[in-house]
């Protein structure tokens, strides 16, 4: 192989090696654009997902699964039916 083939090789890579990675995206990925403040009734849930804030979303998600239509919504944190609705249910888990 060429010494100066090397060299330049050599330069590249030292020079790769420095280099910091940058984030593909610095928009918010929620998965709620939309929450609903409504009531629902404890035995109409399947299934409810909090997601607390992260890097990729600044607010806390609150994702409901109703058990016939296994329809997803987003559900309000700051309002006063769904925070009364995750207290009850997390005496029924108690």
């Amino acid at each position: 192989m060429n010494p100066s083939a090397v060299l330049v090789f050599c330069l590249i890579l030292l020079s790769l090696s420095g280099t910091q990675g940058i984030p593909h995206s610095r928009t918010v990925r929620c998965f709620c654009n939309k929450t609903e403040d409504r009531l629902l009734r404890p035995r109409a849930l399947e299934k409810l997902e909090i997601i607390p804030a992260s890097l990729s979303c600044p607010r806390m998600e609150i994702i409901a699964t109703m058990k016939k239509t296994e329809k997803k919504r987003c559900l309000n944190p700051e309002s006063a039916a769904i925070k009364n609705l995750l207290k009850e249910i997390s005496r029924k888990n108690v």
